[in-house]
């Protein structure tokens, strides 16, 4: 008996993946007991550049030889992209084959379809890739926390980011200097919109809730914002308050039961477990009604980083089939995920750093803080730095606000009302305070 695979694309994590299974191909098979063998890897064009070269007679343009293919069990879907890879998973599937992906934005928007294809046909679906590369999370919340009720969950779900932000920290970058040294290091792609905007790491997130509470929110549901607009200057302060900037995916159930869903920049205490995960490194912290705190970090994304968790999912459904168990381990109710969306991102409740331009004239801060006051919001922590041009009359300081806890929705109120006094030179800068988890 063996296990044969079918690999769809053959780009970085693709090639990955293959390579694994070619040059590790004997040491998974002793581990299985029985040989896993790759026998065919559909590609575009012979003449894409591959940063691996499969052995000869590997390679194929034609999918048809991997979908539907009896003689093919497992089919690996890494090319990446909304079409074909849907149309060629559902085949798969609707063949009896099981499938394995790292596509992170086809199942955010069509995951129901494709669990109920899977459920239909007695096969699987894995994706262990699809969310923090390397990192297991998704075996661990499927199974290690499967009796936790989750209290919250929170990530550091893209490397890209994650590298820009602490070489703003340590080096007091600008963030588009910090973004051309991610792109010389190759960690950020050409055009970087997809992760510094948020949506790599949303589409993640989608996919962690859903196994976490059921529900798989769509992506206009939750509140996306990226990186792009933060400054060495909040930095800068964020460190002189104590706490760190990171990009933060934030799931959780709120005291009436609500889902809160949302992705955005976030100051953390120095002390949180997750202000320390520097560099390219994802993280993600669980916390389980039995167990606690869960955090596991590494390596987000890369070419064998990511194959390692493809290899997983591929070496768990070949003894699953050896065995004669079908879904020995469904994915939480993937088929009847309810349609239960986040509660809007008016009505979340967190604490706030402002950072405003004012003149520097006696009243500016009073004025402000009675506007506060009237939308209920209260502050904590006020520093206000000496203006450059000292008794200029139009001479600009920095007014960095700490608040307590206040509802969304008055906030954006204020600084509305805020924005309209004479005394305020610029945009108010906000990032939101996560200090009570």
């Amino acid at each position: 008996m063996q296990t044969t695979v079918g690999l769809l694309g053959c780009g970085n994590v693709g090639s990955g993946v293959a390579r694994m299974l070619v040059e590790d191909g004997d040491f998974i098979s002793r581990k299985l007991g029985w040989p896993l063998r790759l026998a065919k890897i559909g590609i575009g064009d012979f003449s894409d550049p591959r940063p691996w070269e499969p052995p000869s007679g590997l390679l194929t343009t034609n999918a048809g030889e991997i979908i539907g293919n009896p003689d093919i069990r497992v089919v690996v879907e890494v090319m990446g992209g909304l079409e074909p890879a849907r149309t060629f998973i559902l085949k798969a599937l609707n063949s009896g084959q099981h499938v394995v992906t790292a596509n992170k934005a086809l199942l955010a928007r069509h995951g129901r379809e494709i669990f109920e294809a899977a459920a239909a046909n007695k096969v699987e679906v894995l994706f262990e890739a699809a969310v923090a590369g390397g990192i297991p999370i998704i075996r661990t919340m499927k199974e290690g926390l499967s009796a936790n009720r989750i209290r919250h969950l929170l990530g550091i779900l893209n490397g890209t980011t994650n590298y820009i932000l602490t070489r703003m920290s340590r080096e007091a970058l600008g963030f588009q200097e910090a973004l051309a040294e991610a792109q010389k290091a190759g960690y950020a792609e050409a055009d970087p919109t997809f992760d510094i905007e948020g949506y790599d790491a949303a589409h993640k997130l989608i996919l962690l809730t859903a196994l976490a509470y059921g529900s798989l929110p769509a992506l206009e549901d939750i509140h996306v914002e990226g990186i792009s607009r933060l400054t060495p200057e909040d930095i800068s302060f964020a460190a002189e308050l104590g706490y760190v900037i990171k990009l933060l995916a934030l799931a959780s159930r709120d005291e009436q039961d609500r889902l809160e869903v949302r992705l955005h920049p976030a100051m953390l205490p120095r002390d949180n477990l997750l202000s320390n995960i520097n560099g390219a490194l994802n993280a993600v912290l669980v916390s389980g009604h039995a167990v606690g705190d869960i955090l596991q970090t590494g390596a987000g994304a890369g070419m064998m980083p990511t194959a390692s968790s493809v290899l997983a999912d591929i070496i768990e459904l070949a003894r699953a089939d050896h065995s004669g168990v079908s879904q020995r381990v469904p994915p939480l109710g993937w088929p009847s995920l309810s349609a239960e969306k986040p509660k809007p991102m008016a009505e979340v409740r967190t604490a706030y750093y402002l950072r405003l331009t004012v003149a520097d004239r006696p009243g500016v801060l009073a004025a402000i803080a009675g506007i506060f006051a009237g939308h209920s919001i209260s502050l904590a922590q006020v520093i206000q730095k000496q203006a450059a041009q000292s008794g200029a009359e139009s001479a600009a300081t920095p007014l960095v606000i700490l608040t307590h806890t206040a509802l969304e929705r008055d906030m954006t109120q204020a600084l509305a009302e805020i924005g309209q006094l004479d005394s305020v030179l610029a945009p108010t800068r906000v990032i939101r305070v996560e200090d009570k988890l």
